[in-house]
């Protein structure tokens, strides 16, 4: 749910820069988190005595900013809708990093619900580009939230190694406060200084950290240490049913007819390449 949350938060603020929208909600999550972190934290030595890689985890930050700023910048081109599925498609992403960085086989048919979810993402492009539905450059946003799901793949195998050594409050601490450095040195050198925030920008920064980046980032980066990341980013898929029906009410964004077949082909790919491959890692455990 509070994955659904996000892309109709940062809709109410397409005012506000992506880099300058991604960094409040890092920042905001690292003030909120500071005061536990403080009590339970391990020193930079002591994390590296148990295994943690620094700079994997400053890495790892690195990439959530980078995918929070992608996924923000989408929304200011394409509907919440296309965005959401787009974004959500990083389950057989991961697919086909595994096979190619660690050289693991599936079987066909998790292949064809591979090239069932490109297929829907090309499709879901045609669609979009040739709408009128009032987006100002829905190419550019498909395409930046393509983006933002290729650079979350990274982030999430980066992530899941790390978690395997580290405790939640210093993994997620550390993870979010190198994004918010990234996030404002995209800012310096994009927008030239920090921007005047009005109050209601300040409150949605707030909104995001607490729910979408601690109470759902944070969740899924607690539980990936113990329940596979193949369900996990399964989950993920509900944030784009939730935002695109939250968007039809408050914003009046009905997808075109060809936009909602890729949207259903791009899930339904996602969902049969997925729910195969997990059947593969059970049969492995």
């Amino acid at each position: 749910m509070t994955f659904g949350a996000a892309p109709i938060l940062v809709r109410y603020a397409t005012d506000v820069e992506p880099m300058v929208l991604a960094a409040m909600r890092t920042l905001f999550a690292v003030m909120m988190l500071a005061p536990f972190w403080f009590v339970k934290r391990k020193s930079l030595p002591e994390l590296k005595t148990s295994g943690v890689s620094l700079p994997m985890m400053m890495l790892a930050g690195i990439g959530l900013g980078i995918h929070f700023t992608f996924w923000v910048a989408s929304l200011h081109y394409t509907s919440v809708a296309s965005a959401s599925v787009l974004v959500t498609i990083h389950p057989v992403m991961l697919i086909i990093a595994e096979s190619l960085i660690f050289r693991k086989r599936y079987r066909p048919i998790v292949w064809a619900g591979v090239i069932m979810a490109c297929f829907g993402s090309v499709l879901l492009g045609i669609a979009d580009s040739g709408s009128d539905g009032g987006q100002p450059n829905p190419m550019l946003g498909n395409s930046l939230a393509f983006a933002a799901a290729v650079v979350f793949v990274f982030y999430f195998m980066i992530g899941r190694q790390l978690r395997q050594n580290a405790e939640w409050i210093d993994y997620v601490f550390h993870v979010y406060l190198y994004a918010t450095i990234t996030c404002i040195i995209l800012t310096l050198v994009w927008v030239g200084g920090w921007p005047y925030l009005s109050v209601s920008a300040v409150l949605i920064g707030i909104a995001l950290a607490l729910g979408p980046t601690i109470l759902g980032h944070g969740s899924m980066n607690y539980a990936v240490k113990y329940i596979s990341p193949t369900i996990l980013s399964t989950l993920i898929l509900s944030e784009a049913v939730i935002a695109a029906i939250a968007a039809y009410f408050l914003f009046d964004e009905l997808p075109t007819a060809l936009a909602i077949v890729a949207m259903a082909v791009i899930i339904t790919g996602v969902g049969v390449g997925w729910a195969k491959r997990r059947e593969e890692v059970r049969a492995e455990v």
